[in-house]
């Protein structure tokens, strides 16, 4: 039979309630080839007592923090406020426990738990990710933390982090796969009715970004250029319209958008293309030149480059697959 891996699941005051089901759901649902379950999943909270969740039911758990010492994986849900939230600090006690968790267990978190484990220095110098819409804020508190919030998860060896919500679940998937295969993973994510992989980033589902700034004295041409972005506009007609040098205009445009010309017309061509995708049937080459990409080879390299997906994969993820009927029978 095989050795059962122990995994503690730490819940904390306004825990997200979704999120800290994942873990009995993906890893306690694991089982081998007889069937036998290679997990064990258990709650606790700090001094074992209940704590509120995120959706206004109580947390009844077995278990204190103490678990944590026996844990072979230590998951951290997100939760919606505390102290590592808002200041950068987490409690004496629960700083002592994962520290001393860190140094012989592997480390999970998932959204915002990032927060957490951030605050108890475990993300220094490493590679992370969290939510999207709370990155500006982790960045602020923790600068030490090599952040990137473009990626669904970021699994750098003992410590692994996770974005929002559903990326727990690609995260939880990327476990199964790492410590038992495809395999098991596989029959995981069928039972459960998932996606046993997701391509892209979290940036795909972030909100669409406001309508650009047009203030300052290069607003006026950036008015001008989002009227235009089909037509092949360079960093000399877009000077020009400015009436300044390429170099002056460059230089001001960078102060007032934080950005070069050219990527900020990149990203906003990006922008329309995603919109098209999302709310057009229009072929693909159509999109390409309408967003002002040319070709559709070039709207490929720009949005794979920006979300880590081809055209038609966009689409998909935001309209369906064509022909396909809205109950459909799930597998397995």
């Amino acid at each position: 039979m095989t050795r059962v891996h122990e995994v503690a699941v730490l819940a904390l005051h306004d825990v997200v309630a979704f999120e800290l089901g994942l873990p009995h759901r993906l890893l306690g649902g694991a089982t081998d080839d007889a069937g036998d379950p290679l997990y064990r999943v258990r709650v606790a909270t700090l001094d074992g007592g209940p704590v509120m969740s995120s959706a206004g039911y109580e947390i009844l758990p077995r278990h204190s923090v103490d678990i944590l010492s026996s844990a072979d994986t230590v998951v951290i849900p997100g939760h919606y406020s505390g102290p590592a939230m808002r200041g950068g600090t987490v409690d004496e006690t629960l700083l002592a426990a994962l520290r001393d968790a860190a140094a012989r267990s592997r480390i999970v978190s998932i959204c915002t738990g990032a927060f957490v484990l951030g605050a108890a220095g475990l993300l220094d110098g490493r590679p992370a990710t969290t939510h999207w819409m709370h990155a500006d804020r982790f960045r602020r508190l923790y600068p030490r933390v090599d952040l990137d919030p473009d990626v669904l998860f970021v699994d750098d060896g003992d410590v692994l982090t996770s974005a929002g919500n559903a990326a727990g679940i690609d995260l939880l998937l990327h476990v199964l796969r790492r410590d038992h295969g495809l395999d098991v993973a596989n029959r995981v994510a069928r039972r459960t009715v998932v996606a046993p992989w997701r391509d892209g980033g979290q940036v795909q589902f972030a909100e669409e970004p406001p309508v650009p700034d047009v203030d300052g004295d290069t607003g006026p041409t950036r008015m001008w250029a989002l009227t235009r972005l089909a037509d092949p506009l360079t960093l000399a007609d877009m000077a020009a319209h400015a009436r300044m040098s390429v170099r002056s205009f460059t230089r001001r445009f960078r102060d007032e958008t934080g950005d070069s010309p050219q990527r900020w017309l990149v990203a906003r061509r990006l922008d329309l293309a995603r919109r098209l995708l999302e709310t057009t049937d229009l072929p693909v080459e159509h999109v390409a030149g309408r967003a002002g990409f040319g070709t559709t080879a070039s709207l490929r390299q720009h949005l794979h480059a920006a979300l880590g997906m081809a055209p038609l994969a966009y689409r998909r993820v935001y309209r369906g697959a064509p022909g396909v009927s809205s109950v459909t029978k799930a597998a397995g």
